[in-house]
């Protein structure tokens, strides 16, 4: 038995027939650019529906619980926060990962495609279970027994799909890379994809085992120790928040590392040190799997150094190297922009400009991670429990500014997907409300949380009404307002980005030459759309920038 499966798609029929024909191969395929363009559909379709609930809640929030009703606003709030890590973030990353990887590996195929495609399976069904269980009252603090039994294994289905797949992405890259293509000289995009697999591998099945507990706890009521269904956040509630979505978002940082070069018609120098970059944003990985906040440090002057001291590694290891690895990312990757060749002047594109923006919106919510664990700002008690949305805007920086970044990535990589561009004077203006809404939403809560406003996951009707129960004549009014609009921004640039999408790859948009951004990587050799095999033959790679060496006539390193 092989890692991979390639089969020829059979011929469609007319009419009704080929309909069938058609829904058949998307449903049973196992090209992984299929596969992966399963997940970013539903990934998109899951951000534009989070971020409308979002401008909801907002709503809700300015109006005091006058448009939602009262006894349903537990399950929207835990519905929102769901779906933007669960089912937006997840789903767009290690969709475009799926789709892309395998091409830059110079493989025919993902490893084990029939698994990936069954995760992907598992992973929707799971999502499915989940919100209809929020719908029947189930979820944390939900009043329905079998809606959160229903609630816990619609998570679990979910899990046991996402590490299906993220397996199989990370088995790609250790296996099926191309002959000549050692590890030195896999893609920066394939190498974030791979940290950001087995970080999944190591933070899921954690939360898995959490929820084993809980559903047998909850199912058989013994409530050992567990606090019943309003327990169930003070368990699970750390993988809807930072540091754990990070992991999620590490293929964003990819894209962008990925685009720079390309941009500035550069090599990328120092490749091994921004390996080691992006390999040291996974180590929120052990944040996430860890207590949350053991990392907690305190600027009190009255302590006494040998405390500081004990507490400052700990922080410095949870919370400073993720920071430190995207500064090395962003840092080293700007310095294309001076070794780039001296007749080329660059011309910064849609993709870009959106990988660039949403790779430093992560930044800043990895930071206002950091800023989270000084227990002198207040914004967390002692086990982790959120007090103010301080927490809410973080995980919103995080995962909004992760998907401008997978936006671009999705501009970039379109012709190898649909075979079409997408029109650059269409996409760039979608950039300007994209960063407004990433930003307002974000940012809007942090500032609100700093003054004190009540925030995070809320697990129980109490946890709501402190969420609503604010007073709007302070001067978090402002901020709280600008979050509404924040949330209700991205919704239109998604709405926008899809609209070109469906324009452009249904026959509408400019036919794609093999290379048209000028790419570096293998993928770039094979016509566009990549075949269902992706390469008519197996490449040989003798560089790290084999279609830069061909383009720009560079000599071949490793």
């Amino acid at each position: 038995m092989t890692t991979i499966e390639t089969h020829a798609a059979a011929p469609g029929g007319s009419g009704v027939a080929a309909f069938f024909a058609g829904l058949a191969a998307w449903t049973s395929t196992t090209d992984h650019k299929r596969i992966g363009r399963i997940y970013l559909g539903f990934g998109m379709v899951g951000l534009l529906a989070t971020s409308v609930l979002g401008t909801l809640l907002g709503l809700e929030r300015a109006d005091s619980g006058e448009l939602i009703d009262a006894s349903s606003l537990l399950q929207v709030f835990q519905a929102h926060r769901v779906g933007l890590v669960f089912a937006a973030l997840i789903p767009l990353t290690l969709g475009l990962a799926i789709a892309v990887v395998p091409l830059q590996l110079g493989a025919r195929q993902i490893a084990f495609p029939r698994v990936a495609l069954t995760g992907c399976y598992a992973w929707l069904g799971g999502l499915v279970l989940t919100l209809a269980a929020l719908g029947r009252n189930g979820g944390m603090g939900g009043g329905d027994t079998n809606a959160v039994d229903l609630f816990l294994a619609g998570h679990g289905l979910m899990i046991i799909g996402l590490l299906a797949s993220a397996g199989c992405l990370a088995t790609s890259v250790l296996t099926t890379r191309a002959p000549g293509m050692t590890m030195r000289r896999v893609p920066l995009f394939a190498w974030s994809a791979l940290i950001s697999s087995l970080g999944m591998l190591l933070a899921l099945p954690v939360l898995f085992g959490a929820i084993i507990l809980l559903f047998v706890d909850h199912r058989i009521g013994v409530q050992a120790n567990f606090g019943g269904s309003e327990g169930i956040g003070d368990w699970i509630g750390w993988a809807f928040s930072v540091p754990a979505i990070v992991v999620y978002a590490i293929p964003a940082v990819g894209v962008a590392a990925e685009l720079m070069p390309v941009t500035f018609k550069a090599r990328q120098p120092m490749r091994g040190v921004i390996f080691a970059g992006i390999a040291l944003v996974g180590v929120t990985a052990l944040s996430a799997t860890t207590q949350q906040f053991v990392h907690d440090i305190s600027l009190d002057s009255d302590q006494s150094f040998a405390t500081f001291f004990d507490d400052l590694l700990p922080f410095l290891i949870f919370a400073g190297l993720p920071v430190l690895g995207l500064l090395i990312v962003m840092g080293l990757g700007g310095l294309t922009a001076k070794t780039g060749l001296a007749s080329s002047r660059p011309r910064p594109t849609a993709a870009f400009v959106f990988a660039m923006l949403g790779v430093n919106i992560v930044m800043l919510g990895v930071v206002a991670n950091a800023l989270q664990a000084i227990t002198d700002l207040d914004l967390y008690d002692p086990v982790g429990n959120a007090l103010t949305s301080f927490e809410e805007g973080a995980t919103l920086l995080v995962v909004y500014g992760a998907a401008l970044s997978v936006l671009g990535g999705v501009v970039f990589w379109a012709p190898k997907l649909w075979g079409r561009t997408l029109p650059e004077k269409a996409v760039l203006p979608l950039v300007l409300p994209g960063l407004g809404g990433a930003v307002l939403a974000g940012v809007s809560l942090c500032i609100a949380g700093l003054l004190g406003q009540a925030g995070g996951i809320a697990v129980n009707d109490a946890q709501v009404q402190v969420l609503l129960d604010l007073d709007y004549d302070s001067t978090a009014e402002l901020w709280n307002i600008l979050a509404l609009a924040g949330h209700a921004l991205m919704a239109l640039t998604v709405l926008g980005f899809a609209g070109l999408m469906l324009k452009a790859f249904t026959g509408a948009g400019e036919t794609a030459a093999a290379n048209p951004y000028g790419g570096h990587t293998i993928e770039w050799s094979a016509s566009s759309p990549a075949p269902e095999t992706n390469f008519d033959y197996v490449p040989t790679v003798a560089s790290a920038t084999p279609q830069f060496d061909l383009t720009y006539e560079g000599t071949t390193s490793s």
